[in-house]
């Protein structure tokens, strides 16, 4: 064998390799977001089981804030829909009605001194407060994953790979300005 074949032998397996370890690393990437979404969606579930037994303690003191009850059930639902389909930019809307309607359920709740009282309520309240941080939390880590996967996929030379495989950009979990911004509570004392 010539030394030049060896050289394109070797220049071969070193291209070859390097394109196993980009490979890898977008697999790795990709896998990272759907383990992040995976980790969202546990606790999306678990609120989605805690919201019912929220809504039915409130009921049986807030007997004449049904909208304010109906409007947290829907918003659930919303949620449910949009972590089930996988909709990423749904979620983001149906969590921001959520957000609010649990803000405005905690609020008015402050008129029922006895359901304040109630240690289920209590609760209740708490767990669905730390699911939330939990989320928040967990979104930020998937939004990372997410940006990550994003942008290797388009450096070069990983874009080589990642349109010859198929790989895609992810969407970021967002919220919509509303969420943002900060809670007005004086309609709620009026």
């Amino acid at each position: 064998m010539s030394l030049s074949a060896v050289i394109l032998l070797v220049l071969l397996f070193l291209v070859a390799t390097y394109a196993v370890v980009l490979y890898n690393g977008l697999v790795r990437l990709k896998h990272g977001v759907g383990k992040a979404w995976s980790n969202i969606d546990v606790l999306l579930r678990q609120r989605h089981e805690e919201l019912p037994k929220l809504v039915e303690t409130c009921k049986q003191y807030m007997q004449h804030e049904r909208a304010t009850l109906e409007r947290v059930i829907a918003a659930r639902n919303a949620v449910s829909s949009a972590r089930e389909q996988g909709d990423v930019a749904a979620l983001g809307q149906a969590e921001t009605g959520l957000r609010a309607g649990l803000g405005r359920l905690f609020a008015v709740a402050e008129s029922y001194p006895e359901l304040r009282a109630s240690e289920s309520f209590r609760h209740l309240q708490q767990r669905i407060s730390g699911l939330e941080s939990g989320i928040a939390d967990r979104r930020e880590l998937y939004n990372e994953s997410v940006n990550l996967n994003n942008v290797r996929i388009e450096q070069f030379p990983d874009v080589l790979l990642a349109r010859a495989f198929g790989f895609r950009q992810a969407a970021l979990l967002q919220f919509s300005e509303a969420e943002r911004a900060d809670v007005d509570l004086k309609p709620l004392f009026d």
